[in-house]
């Protein structure tokens, strides 16, 4: 396709483009407008006015798929299932796992993670980091978006034990009463902020 080199006068000034950009917007504002005040009415349309969700009293259900907050996985016996292999920090194209290893005490153990930290405010929440992990040692699953924190950034920083309590929860009050919990933490923060 060859792409003209002149434009012509009216494409210069951009008023008939500028026109064209006025009409689908007012098109659009009017015909939501006219959707809202039917609504208003009573009457029924074929298509529903825009909803608004009053997070976070109320929740729009996450699928579940949902790539929520990190957590460590936990064997039977509470120890921790990652094994240092640093897959899940090389895997991150944000950079945001640090991972420093230690000897387990235990011969059958090979080495564990004695600092394990993720620095949320440099997550992107992208899952690589689950997908690379060959022991299943890393979830996404809480069905919670990250935690809101005070001002410092130190706290976005989530160390071993967060990530592992975190899966204690899980396993100890179940998806629905961890996000319960969740929202009470939230607006509960929300008062103190206010």
């Amino acid at each position: 396709m060859k792409r003209r080199e002149e434009m012509t006068f009216l494409e210069k000034i951009y008023v008939v483009e500028i026109a064209k950009g006025l009409r689908v917007t007012f098109g659009k504002l009017l015909g939501n407008l006219w959707l809202h005040i039917l609504q208003a009415l009573g009457r029924k349309t074929a298509t529903s006015a825009g909803v608004a969700i009053q997070y976070p009293n109320v929740r729009r259900p996450y699928p579940a798929r949902y790539r929520g907050r990190h957590r460590l996985t936990l064997y039977e016996n509470g120890d921790i299932k990652c094994t240092s292999c640093f897959l899940c920090a090389t895997a991150c194209p944000a950079k945001c796992i640090y991972i420093e290893a230690s000897e387990h005490e235990d011969s059958n153990v090979e080495k564990f993670p004695k600092r394990y930290e993720i620095d949320t405010l440099l997550c992107i929440y992208c899952g690589y980091c689950v997908e690379a992990c060959p022991v299943d040692a890393i979830r996404m699953d809480t069905g919670l978006h990250p935690e809101v924190y005070p001002a410092d950034p130190r706290l976005f920083i989530e160390d071993k034990e967060t990530l592992m309590e975190r899966s204690r929860l899980l396993e100890d009050h179940g998806p629905e009463r961890l996000y319960e919990m969740h929202m009470r933490r939230m607006q509960q923060f929300e008062k103190v902020v206010v």
